[in-house]
């Protein structure tokens, strides 16, 4: 397979420049990523039927991010796979944030329901086995204790990795085949910018610096969170190893699309928020090491 890679790399570098191949590639596999990345996650909290183990404060802080994240790689003339990226996240976004609030929502009202017929009991019972559902470590444990198929396994996550990155680099290559890519690069809002180029600017870098701050500050409430339930359990630790992946590439994708002092100076924001969330995510992953097994208080 990579020997495959590097034909074509050489055969497109006859007609693209190799940054402009380089970051094709890249932003392909980081949209790969970010495509999957909820996927883990809405199956574990819809198995489990609860979305207690994610912070909703991490997911909001999360989309406000990606919300300014579009603007600001919209009004600096960002890669078009970042723009592209920018875009998707939003909608994922949304579909994970609305899929935790429906859970809380219903379980809130058992919650209520349970309390005025005085059976609190039975309810923390449920619960539990709400919880139980989907360990950390993938594990799914039946009503009867019994274990279900499907056990997430570092080597069914790395196979999972392997097939995004196999899968972006084959959806870079048909985009290139279909004419995506061409040697003049994309102007995004040129009337506007033509009109105030330098005022326009300033607010898309302003709002990149915004949103990488978001983006350090999204996952605090969730490490916090674990940290004092020392649990992980309700969390996919694939969808952390997508959001890894995601990040890394699309960084890559970012300074390889262009060397320019200028355009390197407005994405240092796009950088700090994609690499300072590597180092986040290296912290969850440690978390996911030491609280193996645990499991959350039935007050989270």
């Amino acid at each position: 397979m990579a020997s495959l890679a590097m034909t074509v790399v050489e055969e497109t570098a006859k007609k693209l420049s190799l940054h402009q191949a380089i970051s094709g590639i890249f932003g392909s596999i980081s949209m790969a990523a970010w495509i999957c990345v909820i996927l883990p996650q809405m199956i574990v909290n819809y198995r489990a039927k609860s979305a207690d183990g994610l912070s909703i404060t991490f997911l909001a802080v999360w989309m406000l991010g990606d919300a300014t994240n579009l603007i600001g790689g919209l009004l600096t003339n960002l890669a078009p796979t970042a723009v592209a990226l920018a875009m998707y996240f939003c909608v994922a976004d949304f579909l994970l944030i609305s899929q935790c609030l429906y859970y809380n929502a219903v379980n809130a009202r058992r919650a209520a329901q349970a309390a005025e017929e005085n059976e609190e009991a039975p309810l923390l019972g449920e619960r539990h086995h709400r919880r139980s559902v989907s360990s950390e470590d993938g594990t799914k444990i039946g009503p009867a204790g019994d274990e279900l198929l499907e056990r997430s396994s570092w080597m069914s996550n790395t196979a999972s990795l392997i097939g995004v990155y196999v899968a972006g680099f084959i959806g870079w290559y048909l985009s290139y085949k279909a004419g995506a890519y061409r040697e003049a690069d994309p102007v995004v809002f040129n009337a506007a910018m033509q009109a105030s180029p330098d005022l326009l600017e300033k607010i898309g870098i302003i709002l990149g610096y915004f949103s990488a701050v978001c983006y350090l500050c999204a996952r605090v409430p969730q490490i916090i969170k674990n940290y004092r339930e020392k649990s992980c359990e309700g969390l996919s630790i694939l969808f952390f190893m997508l959001s890894l992946t995601g990040n890394l590439t699309y960084a890559v994708s970012i300074v390889a699309y262009s060397q320019e002092k200028k355009y390197i100076i407005n994405t240092i924001p796009w950088l700090i928020g994609s690499l300072g969330t590597v180092v986040e995510d290296g912290t969850i992953f440690v978390q996911f090491r030491l609280y193996a097994n645990n499991r959350r208080s039935t007050q989270a």
